[in-house]
This record gives C-alpha cells, structure tokens and sequence, in this order.
C-alpha cells in the first residue's frame, strides 16, 4: 500500500510551486490563498460582552477551496501549515487548523524565513506547535482595529460624509500629515546671510571659503547691517591662511535592509510606492524561474524589523567579497548590526538568500522591477559587509580682521563599500565642495570679490511615503506590515493627496482630523498608539493576556464615544471646496474641485441650477513636435490618460507616449517614453529625425485596429492594464452595477 503524502499548506501558488520542488514526490503543497476565516464584513463580529469574543466565519467565495482542503488533509499522515513567518501567518496557520479540524498531533507548524532547498528541507524537519502567544497578539491587533474602524467609520458618515473610515493606525498617519502642514502654513521665516570670499594665492589660483564667525566662534548674519559690518571690516584688511588641517575621514556602510528601510530606498531611488515595493519584494521572496535552476527564492523574508544576519550568511558574503573585489575591501570582522529596542526580531534583516547570485547574472530571468529591486536589495547587504570608504580631507581657516572664513574638501581615496551601493538621501545637501589649491598655514591670500547671499529659513519639508514611514518607525506607529497599507488606505480615501512625490493633506483629511483631536484625543495620539503597540508586543511575548489588553482599551474608548455622541448631536460638518483659478463658462462662478470616478474635476458650485463641468488640464513638460505649442494631459470618457497638443483639432498631435523634459540631441525636439512603471528609456517620436524610433518597437502590445484621431482618441494602442480591466469588465456585464469586489485573500501591502 502507498504512503500517504504529507501536505504543507502554505498561503501563495508560486510559493506552494517552489516548495513542492524542493521537497520532493512524498509531499504535496497546495496553497491557502490567504485567510480562510475571518470576522464577517456585514457586522463587527466581536462580542465585547462576553470578554470580546470574536465571531469567525469561513470567508466567502472560498467553500471549494475549503472542501479541497479538507479532503487532503483527512488523507494525509501530517499537516504543516507553513503560511508566512509572522504574527498573520500564525494566525492564518491557527484558522486553518481549526477550520480543518486538525488534531494537535497532526497540525504541525513549519516557517521559512527563505525559500531556498537547504532551508525548506531543514524546517520541514523541525515543526514545532502553533505559537498562540503570536495567535492572540494577532487577534487582538484585528480585534482592536475592528472596534475602532466599526464604531468610528459610522459616526464619520453621519457627521462628515458617506464612505469614509476611520482606523487606529490610520487616523494617527493622516494626523501626522495634517499636523506637518499646519507646521508649514504657521512658519515665520527668518532671514539669514551667506558671505563668501574669493581668494586667490599669489603663485596663481583661487578658491572660496565661507564666512564662519570671529575666531572660533561661530556668528549668524541676520541682516544686511550684519553683513555690511564684516565687509567693511575685511575689504581693505589682509587675508591669511590661519590653518590647514589634513586627515583621513571614513564612512561606514549603512545596515542591510529592514521592512521600513526597503520601502524609503525604494521610494528614494526607484520611484516605487511602499505597496508595488511589497509586491515585487513578495516575488522574489517566493520564488522566481532562473535558467537552469528552476524556481528559486533570491531573498529572504522580507516583513522584518531585525538587522540580525546569519553566521552562515555573513561567511558566505565575505568570501563573494574577498574573491571578487580582493582583500581590501573585507573588514577585520564580520559587521553585527544593532537591533534597535522594541524590535520584534523575528527574522533576519533582508538579504539575498545566495549572495553568489550578482543582480547581473539573474538579469535576464527578472523584470524590470524584480531586477532594479533585487539590485537595491544585494547591493545593500553586500555592501554592509565591505570595509569603509576612505576620504582624503583638508579644512583650511583663512582670517581677516578678527573674523574667520573656512573651507572644506574631501576627496575619495579608497573605495570600499562604495563600489557596490552608497545611500539615496531625501535632501540633496546646498554646500558647494570644490578641490582646494596647495596652501600653508602664514600665506598670504588677495581678496579678490565678497559675495553676499540673502536667505530665509525654510519650513519643513511635506512628508514623501519615504519619510512618513521612517516617522512611523521612529515614533512606533504600526509595524513592518502595516506601513505600506496605512498609506494606501489614506490616498485612497482622500484623506491625504500625492502631488510629485510630496504628500500633502486634503480638506477632507483636515476636517475629519480635526474632529478626530477633538472627540477622540487617544485614538490619534502618536504617543498612546506607541503604547498600545507595545501592548500588542506583550501578548506575543506571553507578558500580557489578550482580553484583558482589549479591556482596558474599551473602557476608554467606549466613554469617548458615548461623550462624542452627544456633543455632535445635530451637528454636520462641512468639507471645504477646493476652489481653483478657473471661472465658471456658463455663470461666472469661481469653479471648485471635485472627485469623481476617474479622477479630479472642475465643477461649478451652482449645482444643481448650473451643471457645468470641465477637466483639470495638467500642462506636461516639453513642447509639440508637430507645431511647438504646450502638450496637455488629458482624460478620455473611459478614464484614459492620452497627452494632446493643446491646439487640439488644429493641429492634430495625440500620442498614449508620455512627454519628458528632455530633447533630441538630433533633431531638438521633445522625447518621450512609454507609458507605465519604472524608469523607461526616453525615444525620438519625429520620424524625419535620425533617432526616430517606430511604434511597433516601442515596447507596447501589437495592436489589432487604430483608432483615428479625429475621433477624439490617440491613433495607437490602449494601455495593457486598462485592456485587460475592459476585458473582465466586459466578460461581466450582469456585474456590471456593483460597485465593489470582494477580496478574500490575504493583503499584507
């Protein structure tokens, strides 16, 4: 008689793909899709009168999968539930094994912090019990933002408007938002004066240094009186070479990469948003087809907070290291990263899972975006293991007058960790650095020009998702898995708008955080949603019983409602139009900003008496190549975005191509790139030029038919996503009318 299989049960196809793989004919992997259990959407589905019981239900749409499930595991010797290696995935794991009916002996939970053969083979070897400590950490978090989102998110459409929410993580994002505006908008600028020196030696050259202070001191210039005082002083006075300091300075490499980490770089230097750098992160956790190895995991997991590497990981990095670059650029010691306190340091930091596998050998097997991502991802764990860049500096201090001017160059002596990956900044540093002429302490130095710079204190800087999700980490706001949602949800329920890549808070956000500071201070208090993630933390640490953490929270909260209630009795609050500079065609009304299906809109506030409506015209960068006219972005009927000159039918120029700021050095006129993600290569559109480049080689699908553009539509292909949305759209026309689709799968980004 055959064995029976024993069944692993992990949450994604491409994963279960490459799992069976490695484990071989005596297992059979199958995917869980996600969560097969949950609260019920139509109702809060937690009874708090009976210690905050929750009330799961088998998800929807999923009764086949659920059979199937069942039926294999009834068959098979062992279960191991092998979903994702955090707080969700052990929950997901404890769903199943109480859906399934599992009995203990039989449901044996398995991780893989990667997908790689030695790893599955040696966890498959290794099951232990479900961790409920993780469970019940789990199932409060849902818990907890299931009272909040259920309770709040009504009382938001009675008072504001239908169809927002409300949630604990989220109000507290969108707070932090609004909070920065109101910094921005409340800032007194200063004024402040530059002063630099252009001094030139007597054997010939020059430099300039910067007015610092008198002697060692440092002194602002805050006026023009400030600076016409030094100028008169120094005019006429003798310049020396005060001192000349020479030295070495090195640079460390930065840590491997962690969850919040990942998605600022990716942000800085990929232009990806948190969720696509999940997304593609997800892929190459789970396993990507490599010629001649078949599927293969090529990093780690990467929902992590915990800068800890491997002992086999740090050998296996210095010696790609030592072979490939040589000796010098090894340090004595491998580098141990500190994990910073509160941490849950489940994992390891984010690597690749074969150091030996360069981003240019898997190029070829990758897209775009796995290949510029995994770049981003071996480059920074190669480099964290490489020794410091070693700079020559020299810092000159030149006096006159009592008053001290300075001036620094560094330059690059050594390399190290440099020649593979140097950190992205979200500021580019204004400081002018340039080589120094040979100079000695005593020399003699002509004043050759003074130049006085006015300048004003700045306010900060909007958030970018990069930098409100380094403020999320350092204030302990969410958690790994939480950040790239956090923002998804505040941009899509308009609470918070992305304009370049700046994110700046819309009327709607303020209105509704504002009657959030006022109702329910704790809820958007940053340093209380601190604290209850540290609560959380306890649950899974065992230091804390789950029910009771949910009790303490109520109470409070329960008393804010009920307090809430009755202050905004009658009350409904209005969210402010956004007026533009346009002017109402049909009545003269100043017309206002709206939202609607395809996006933003002008509209006259007349309505219903005036109806008139036009869109937001966006002027693109460069010009038409057919008649040099402005190119404008504009949205078809259907919610496509096509670029039109903006003399229209006069002269003709549509094009789905995206304009860009530069020009052909052939023939001067604007290029484009196609449409879509990433960074694209720029391309000549004029074909009488030398670098025109057809659009049957442009990188789009071939397309069956043109539409002609007379009739208003670009005389090309449509984008292959929005193909594929009219697709299903149209295999579905008795769907048609609803207005939304469930998901049932798990949605960590």
């Amino acid at each position: 008689m055959a064995r029976a299989k024993d069944l692993v049960i992990v949450e994604s196809p491409a994963k279960a793909k490459t799992i069976e793989k490695y484990l071989g004919s005596n297992f059979k992997v199958t995917a869980s899709m996600g969560h097969l259990r949950d609260l019920p959407k139509s109702k809060m589905g937690v009874d708090i009168e009976r210690g905050f019981e929750p009330q799961y239900i088998p998800v929807r749409d999923k009764a086949e999968l659920i059979q199937e499930l069942k039926k294999a595991s009834k068959s098979a010797k062992t279960v191991y539930l092998a979903t994702d290696p955090d707080r969700e995935g052990e929950a997901i794991s404890w769903h199943l094994k109480e859906l399934l009916e599992l009995p203990d002996e039989k449901a044996r939970r398995v991780t893989f912090n990667e997908i790689t053969r030695k790893v599955v083979t040696e966890s498959i070897q290794h099951p232990r019990d479900i961790d409920q400590n993780l469970v019940d950490a789990q199932q409060a978090r849902r818990i907890l933002d299931r009272i909040v989102g259920y309770t709040l998110s009504p009382l938001l459409w009675r008072k504001v408007k239908r169809g927002l929410s409300a949630g604990r993580v989220q109000s507290v994002a969108t707070r932090m938002v609004v909070d920065r505006e109101e910094e921005i908008q409340n800032f007194v600028k200063e004024e402040y004066w530059l002063l630099d020196a252009l001094l030139s030696l007597e054997e010939g050259g020059s430099f300039t240094a910067r007015f610092y202070g008198r002697g060692d001191k440092k002194v602002e210039l805050k006026s023009r009186e400030d600076v016409d005082a030094v100028v008169d002083a120094v005019k006429d006075a003798p310049f020396t070479v005060e001192s000349v300091k020479r030295g070495e300075k090195q640079r460390s490499p930065a840590p491997p990469f962690i969850t919040s980490t990942l998605q600022q770089e990716a942000s800085r230097r990929l232009s990806m948003t948190p969720r696509r750098t999940m997304s593609i992160a997800q892929q190459l956790y789970e396993g990507v087809e490599i010629a001649g190895q078949g599927s293969v995991g090529l990093i780690t997991y990467m929902r992590t907070d915990s800068l800890r590497l491997s002992e086999e990981a740090l050998s296996a990095a210095r010696s790609y290291i030592g072979e490939h670059y040589g000796s010098a650029y090894l340090p004595a010691q491998p580098r141990r990263y500190k994990t910073k306190a509160g941490a849950q340091d489940a994992h390891e930091a984010i690597r690749p899972t074969d150091v030996r596998l360069s981003p240019e050998m898997v190029r070829k097997d990758l897209t775009q975006e796995q290949y510029r991502l995994y770049r981003l991802i071996w480059g920074r764990f190669t480099a964290s293991q490489m020794a410091n860049a070693v700079y020559d500096s020299v810092s000159v201090e030149v006096g006159s007058a009592g008053y001290s001017f300075r001036a620094n160059y560094s330059e690059l002596k050594f390399p190290g960790y440099t020649a593979v990956y140097e950190e992205a900044k979200d500021e580019e540093s204004d400081e002018i650095s340039s080589p120094l002429p040979s100079l000695r302490e005593g020399e003699k130095l002509h004043l050759e020009k003074l130049t006085p710079d006015q300048q004003f204190t700045q306010p900060p800087a909007r958030y970018t998702e990069a930098t409100l999700i380094r403020a999320m980490e350092e204030k302990g706001i969410g958690r790994p898995s939480t950040y790239a949602p956090t923002i998804t949800t505040i941009t899509a329920h308009d609470y918070v708008l992305k304009e370049g890549k700046y994110l700046r808070p819309t009327p709607l956000g303020q209105v509704v955080t504002e009657l959030m500071k006022d109702h329910f201070a704790d809820i958007v208090d940053l340093k209380f949603t601190n604290h209850m993630e540290e609560e959380l933390d306890g649950i899974e640490q065992g230091n804390a019983a789950w029910r009771d953490v949910l009790q303490e929270f109520y109470q409070g909260f329960h008393s804010e409602m009920e307090q809430a209630e009755k202050d905004l009795d009658g009350v409904r609050m209005k969210v402010p139009d956004v007026l533009s500079d346009e002017v109402c065609e049909v009545c003269g009304r100043q017309m206002v900003v709206k939202k609607g299906r395809f996006g933003q809109f002008l509209a006259c506030p007349g309505f219903p008496e005036c109806t008139f409506t036009k869109p937001i015209v966006v002027e693109m960068p460069g010009k038409c190549p057919k008649c040099g006219s402005k190119i404008l972005k504009r949205t078809s009927k259907k919610g496509y975005v096509f670029y039109a000159c903006e003399r229209g039918t006069d002269c003709g120029f549509i094009t789905w191509d995206v304009p860009t700021k530069d020009f052909c050095p052939a023939c001067g006129k604007t290029m484009f790139k196609k449409s879509g993600r990433g960074a694209l290569k720029p391309f000549c559109v004029n074909e009488s030029c030398v670098n025109f480049l057809p659009e049957d080689k442009r990188g789009y699908p071939k397309r069956k038919s043109a539409a002609s553009a007379e009739e208003g539509k670009p005389a090309a292909r449509k984008p292959a996503a929005k193909k594929t949305a009219a697709k299903k759209s149209a295999a579905k026309k008795p769907a048609a009318k609803k207005t939304g689709t469930r998901k049932s799968a798990k949605t960590k980004e």
